[in-house]
């Protein structure tokens, strides 16, 4: 008695479903994988490339009604841009919101700006810096 095998004989009928459905989840999975490196590649470059401004707070003094803040800017000679600045009361809710411009031919710039609040605050941070 001889036994019946479940497979076809090898090289026989070319290759199995399984095997043409591995290779075209391989091509779609490789190509999946470069579109998504590609738009990263794309927006990365945007917001790092692109970025004609930028600031960081260096101190800030506190009073019942406004916070004075120490802002150094860099920046492209020639840009303008604004950054927007926020100031926290107590119990962390937001007492004080304001964008300050930027413009002139310097590429360091320090200024202090004032930031009226509507409460006593504890804290004044920096939110962003965009060019126009």
């Amino acid at each position: 008695m001889s036994t019946v095998s479940a497979r076809p004989p090898a090289g026989r009928y070319g290759r199995s479903s399984d095997e043409r459905a591995d290779r075209t989840l391989k091509v779609v999975g490789a190509a999946l994988g470069v579109l998504l490196l590609g738009v990263i590649g794309y927006f990365g470059y945007h917001y790092v490339g692109q970025n004609k401004i930028s600031a960081e707070v260096i101190s800030f003094d506190l009073a019942d009604d406004a916070v004075k803040v120490e802002l150094a800017v860099e920046k492209d000679a020639g840009a303008s841009g604004y950054c927007t600045v926020r100031s926290q009361g107590e119990n962390g809710a937001e007492v004080g919101r304001a964008d300050f411009r930027f413009d002139g031919d310097a590429t360091r710039v320090t200024r202090t700006v004032t930031l009226r609040t509507t409460e006593p605050a504890t804290t004044a941070e920096l939110l962003d810096c965009h060019a126009d």
